[in-house]
């Protein structure tokens, strides 16, 4: 999550596809023939499947033993850093499909969710903060949904950067730091939350925008 996503391509992205390349409602070009089953959606799933293992790994022994939370980051770091691998073989390899536009988002969203919740739980993160950040990932998720039929809203730069600076605060967070580091955890948690908060706007404006028959074509997911 610390990068662009695999249906982070922006349209014309591929100037010597030839004519297998087609161009879908949202702006983005693609490979008609993409299966959906390929590396970059596997790397999307296997994210998916690492939110429970995570969840396992942070609260072993009450959630606060320095091993388990290293363990944690680290399993929650692996998890991050897929969406920059199947973002870098989508771009190379052209593996853009709609299941990747509306599951990869998902599984940031999972993941982000999962380690919000679990922090809160343990009482390492106030809830309101979680609480917020939550409303808006949940309410874009069912917003996307309910948009399709229009289009699929591709997520801009903004959203990057806030899921890139959400797993920065979180990884603050796990990590069994001295409290001299405190206020650097909270300061890059509350510019989580207002890049949460910006873009939560952006993307309500898109699908106005989309149900008005204007379509985004901007690269992201």
């Amino acid at each position: 999550m610390t990068a662009q996503s695999h249906d982070e391509v922006a349209s014309g992205g591929y100037p010597d596809a030839g004519p297998e390349v087609a161009q879908v409602g949202d702006g983005v070009s693609h490979d008609k023939h993409v299966p959906v089953v390929n590396i970059a959606n596997i790397l999307t799933v296997i994210r998916i499947g690492l939110v429970p293992v995570f969840l396992v790994t942070l609260f072993v022994d009450g959630g606060h033993t320095t091993f388990w939370r290293i363990v944690a980051t680290i399993v929650f770091a692996v998890a991050a850093i897929t969406d920059r691998i199947d973002g870098q073989l989508a771009r190379k390899y052209g593996l853009v499909t709609d299941f990747g536009k509306l599951a990869d988002p998902i599984a940031d969203k999972a993941l982000i969710g999962a380690a919000l919740v679990g922090l809160s739980v343990l009482g390492d993160l106030s809830w309101w903060v979680t609480a917020i950040i939550a409303v808006r990932e949940l309410g874009i998720t069912l917003m996307r949904i309910a948009v399709l039929r229009h289009g699929v809203i591709p997520a801009g730069r903004g959203g990057k950067l806030k899921t890139l600076v959400q797993s920065l605060a979180i990884g603050l967070y796990l990590l069994p730091l001295p409290e001299s580091w405190a206020t650097a955890s909270a300061i890059a948690m509350g510019l989580a939350v207002f890049l949460t908060v910006v873009t939560g706007l952006d993307y309500v404006i898109q699908a106005i925008r989309l149900r008005a028959g204007v379509h985004p074509h901007e690269p992201g997911r």
